[in-house]
C-alpha cells in the first residue's frame, strides 16, 4: 500500500510525497527530521528472500560509493509488515528524457559535458575492488540539478564483479536501444557495456532517435543509423566518437570510461578546457506552461508505429510527439505572436482532435492511483511510465492526496489503457474491449462459434482470437486463427489444419504469432511468418517420448525468446527455448523445478524481460492457482518464489505496458470468472468486469502512437 503523507517511517522519516511508483514499491521525498533535510526513500514490498537480497545488494553498493556525481545511501531499514527502505540523498532536478522531451535535442556542449561527468562516475565504479557495472545507464538514470550538476542515478540493477565470474550478480537490465548485444542471454558483461549505454544515450540526446538495438545489429545485420544522417548540425567528430563507443562488439569500443571522457572533450574546442572533475552544465531551460504546450501539440499529425519492442514503446511514442512539435512550430517565434497564433489555431480545432491532443500530453501532467484507488476516469492504472521509478526521480506528478483528473481523451488504447478479453455474457463466448475505468465495453467479433484467446499486435491495431471456441476450455480442437482491427472491421482469417490452432501469442517485432497446433494429432508450438505466410514448428516433445506435449507459448518482449509450458513426468512445467527455431527440450531448458506435486502453467514475461510470471496449482487441482515469479537470469538454480498475493486464484496474468500493473483472471467467491487489476505486488486489486457469464482471456492493449 502506498504510503500517505505525513506517515513517519522508522520515527525519523516524514513522507512529503510521491515521486514515482512501480511493481515492486514507491519512491518517496522525505523529510529526515533528526537532521532537517530532505532524503529519498525508496521502498521494497515484496520481501521474499530473493527480493530481499537484491534490494539489500543496491543498499551495499551505493553504501559504499562516495562521488560528486553518484547519490549516497545513508540509511537502510526493515520494518515489519511493511517492507524494506532504502534512504539516500534526495537530488533535486530533472532528469535527462525530461530534458530532451522539453528541448527536443540537446545542444552538442551540454551533451559533451554530460557524458564526461558521467564518464567520471563510471571510471570511479569501475575502479572499485570489486568493480561495480551500473548497467542500465538511459536518459531516464541521469539526472541534472538546478544548477547544473548532473548525477547517474538507479542502482538496482548494477552488478559486482568478483573475479572471473562469468554470471552475474543481481538483475540484468535490458533496455531495447540502449543495451549492449552481451547485455541480452548469458553473455558476460564488463566495463565497456556501460560505455555503450552511454554512448547510446547521448546518441538519443542529440538526435531525438533512438538508436537501433544493439542485439538486432548483431543478429539481424542491423546497422546503426550515422548521427549525423539524423542531425547534420552534430560535428563529425563528435558522432565518430559517440560511435565508437556503440560498437557492436567491445573489443571494437572505447576500452575505459576514461577513454571515452577524454574523446568526448576533445571532440570540441570549447570543451578541450575542461579538465577538472566538476563538470556542470547549462541551467535547464523554464518549463512550459500548460497552455503553451497545448498550444504546440494542438498541430500534431499522427505518427508510425513504433518498431521497438513493447517495453519501450512509450519511449518512442515521446519521440515522436517531440519531432511533431518541433516541426509545427517551425518558424514561429516571438513570444506575443506565438501564443497569439497558436491560440486562434487551437479553438478552431475541432472538440474530438482537441481530446485527442490532450491525451498525447507528458505524463507530468498525469496523476498516480491513490492507496485506496477505484478506477474512475479520473485515476485509471497503465498510464504511461516512461522510465522505471527511480531513488532520485524528479516528481512528474502533483503532490496530492486524491487523484487530479487526467485529459478527458477518447481512449485510444496504452495512454488510458484498454483491456481485451473473452465472455460468455451473451450465451457463447465473443471478443470484447473495456476500458481500464470499466467504461467504453464493445464487442469485437461476432463469430456464429464463438472466439476467445486475443491477443494484440505489437502496435495496438489488431487482434489475434482463436475460434471456434464454444465454452472456457483447455484446448480447442478444429479451431482456426483470425486476425481482426481493433474497430472489429477486416476479419482475416490465418492458414489453418484440421486438428486445430490455438494458444496465439504474437512476437515482439509483429511479423511472426507462435500457437499450439493438434496438426500433428498432439500439442506441440508452431510459428507462423505474417509476411510469407511460412509455418514453422518449434518444438518436438512427442520426440522425447510419447504423451509429452508443449503448449502455451509466451514472448519475451526484448527478444526473440519463448517461455511455454511442457508436460513431462507427469505434470505441466515452465520451459524456455534456448537453441533456435526448431529444437529437442533438454534439461537445462527447464525453467523452474517446482516438485512433482504440482503443475505450472500459463507464462508471462515482464516488460523488461528479467521476470518470467507463471500460475501454479496443486497436482489435484484442489488448491486454487497462486502466481509464482523466477528470475530468467538466475535460472540455473531453477528455483521459482511465491508472490505473497491473495486472494486466490490467480491465472492468465498479463502485464501492462507501462510494466507496473497486471491484469488477470480471477474467481474467489469459486463462482464468478471476472477480470481483475492490481499492481504487481497485489495491491490496489480492483475487480474490472461483473457480469455473470464467464470472462477470461485478458490481454493489455500495448501503446499505440497515434
Amino acid at each position: 500500500m502506498t504510503l500517505e503523507q505525513g506517515t513517519l517511517l522508522n520515527g525519523r522519516y516524514r513522507i512529503v510525497d510521491i515521486l514515482g511508483q512501480g511493481g515492486m514499491g514507491s519512491v518517496y521525498r522525505a523529510l529526515d527530521e533528526n537532521l532537517g533535510v530532505e532524503v529519498a526513500v525508496k521502498e521494497n514490498l515484496f520481501t521474499t528472500d530473493e527480493y530481499s537480497r537484491q534490494f539489500r545488494l543496491e543498499a551495499v553498493i551505493l553504501a559504499s560509493l562516495r562521488h560528486q556525481n553518484l547519490p549516497r545511501v545513508t540509511d537502510h531499514f526493515v520494518m515489519e509488515g511493511y517492507g524494506q527502505y532504502l534512504v539516500m540523498d534526495y537530488i533535486e532536478g530533472e532528469d535527462l528524457r525530461q530534458r530532451m522531451e522539453r528541448m527536443d535535442t540537446i545542444p552538442e556542449e551540454d551533451a559533451i559535458l554530460i557524458g564526461a561527468a558521467v564518464c567520471d562516475a563510471l571510471a570511479y565504479l569501475h575502479s572499485r575492488r570489486p568493480p561495480v557495472l551500473h548497467r542500465d545507464i538511459k536518459p531516464g538514470n541521469i539526472k541534472i540539478t538546478p544548477d547544473g550538476r548532473v548525477y547517474l542515478v538507479d542502482f538496482g540493477l548494477a552488478k559486482l564483479i568478483q573475479g572471473s565470474q562469468t554470471t552475474t550478480t543481481g538483475a540484468r537490465a535490458m533496455t531495447p536501444g540502449y543495451s549492449p548485444p552481451e547485455q541480452y542471454g548469458t553473455a558476460r558483461t564488463d566495463p565497456r557495456s556501460d560505455i555503450y549505454s552511454l554512448g547510446a544515450t547521448l546518441y538519443a540526446a542529440l538526435t531525438g532517435h533512438i538508436p537501433e538495438d544493439g542485439l538486432a545489429r548483431v543478429m539481424d545485420n542491423v546497422e546503426l543509423t550515422p548521427i549525423r544522417k539524423h542531425n547534420p548540425k552534430i560535428s563529425r567528430r563528435l558522432a565518430a566518437v559517440i560511435e565508437k563507443a556503440m560498437e557492436a562488439y567491445p573489443d571494437d569500443r572505447y576500452q575505459s570510461a576514461d577513454e571515452f571522457r577524454r574523446g568526448l572533450l576533445n571532440s570540441s574546442s570549447k570543451t578541450q578546457r575542461f579538465t577538472e572533475l566538476d563538470l556542470n552544465i547549462s541551467v535547464p531551460p523554464p518549463p512550459e506552461d500548460e497552455e503553451a504546450r497545448a498550444v504546440k501539440n494542438s498541430n500534431i499529425s499522427p505518427s508510425t508505429p513504433a518498431k521497438a519492442v513493447v517495453d519501450v514503446v512509450n519511449s518512442f511514442t515521446t519521440r515522436m510527439r517531440r519531432r511533431a512539435r518541433r516541426d509545427a512550430v517551425l518558424g514561429i517565434w516571438g513570444g506575443a505572436v506565438l501564443v497569439l497564433l497558436a491560440i486562434l489555431l487551437f479553438w478552431n480545432t475541432s472538440p474530438a482532435f482537441r481530446q485527442g491532443i490532450f491525451s498525447l500530453l507528458p505524463n507530468s501532467t498525469r496523476s498516480i492511483p491513490s492507496p485506496e484507488i477505484t478506477f474512475t476516469p479520473e485515476a485509471q492504472p497503465g498510464l504511461p511510465a516512461t522510465e522505471a521509478p527511480t531513488a532520485t526521480i524528479t516528481p512528474t506528478i502533483p503532490p496530492t492526496d486524491t487523484p487530479q483528473p487526467t485529459a478527458t481523451a477518447t481512449p485510444i488504447g496504452g495512454g488510458t489503457g484498454q483491456i481485451a478479453f473473452a465472455s460468455t455474457r451473451t450465451g457463447i463466448p465473443q471478443v470484447y474491449i473495456i476500458n481500464v475505468d470499466g467504461s467504453g465495453l464493445r464487442q469485437i467479433t461476432n463469430e456464429q462459434d464463438g472466439a476467445c484467446q486475443p491477443d494484440w499486435s505489437p502496435d495496438g491495431k489488431r487482434l489475434v482470437y482463436v475460434s471456434p471456441c464454444r465454452q472456457k476450455q483447455d484446448f480447442y480442437q478444429g479451431s482456426s486463427l483470425y486476425l481482426i482491427d481493433a474497430n472489429g472491421e477486416n476479419r482475416t482469417p490465418l492458414p489453418t489444419s484440421l486438428g486445430g490452432d490455438f494458444e496465439p501469442a504474437w512476437s515482439p517485432d509483429g511479423k511472426r504469432i507462435a500457437f499450439t497446433s493438434l496438426r500433428d494429432g498432439y500439442m506441440e508450438i508452431y510459428m507462423i511468418n505474417l509476411e510469407t505466410g511460412q509455418i514453422t514448428r518449434l518444438t518436438r516433445a512427442q520426440s522425447i517420448s510419447r504423451g509429452l506435449y508443449a503448449r502455451m507459448p509466451a514472448w519475451n518482449p526484448i527478444g526473440f525468446q519463448l517461455a511455454y509450458v511442457l508436460k513431462r513426468a507427469g505434470t505441466t512445467q515452465i520451459w524456455v527455448t534456448t537453441d533456435g527455431d526448431v529444437y529437442l527440450p533438454k534439461p537445462n531448458d527447464q525453467l523452474a523445478q517446482t516438485g512433482n506435486n504440482t503443475n505450472d502453467f500459463l507464462p508471462v514475461w515482464t516488460r523488461d524481460g528479467q521476470f518470467v510470471l507463471f500460475s501454479q496449482t496443486n497436482f489435484e487441482g484442489t488448491v486454487p492457482a497462486w502466481l509464482m515469479s523466477i528470475r530468467y537470469e538466475e535460472r540455473q538454480l531453477k528455483q521459482a518464489v511465491r508472490l505473497p498475493i491473495e486472494p486466490l486464484p490467480i491465472v492468465d496474468v498479463n502485464i501492462s505496458p507501462d510494466g507496473f500493473w497486471m491484469v488477470f483472471e480471477s474467481w474467489p467467491d469459486s463462482q464468478n470468472h471476472d477480470i481483475y487489476i492490481s499492481t504487481l505486488t497485489g495491491s490496489n486489486r480492483v475487480r474490472l468486469t461483473t457480469d455473470p457469464g464467464f470472462d477470461f482471456d485478458p490481454v493489455w492493449r500495448p501503446f499505440r502512437t497515434e
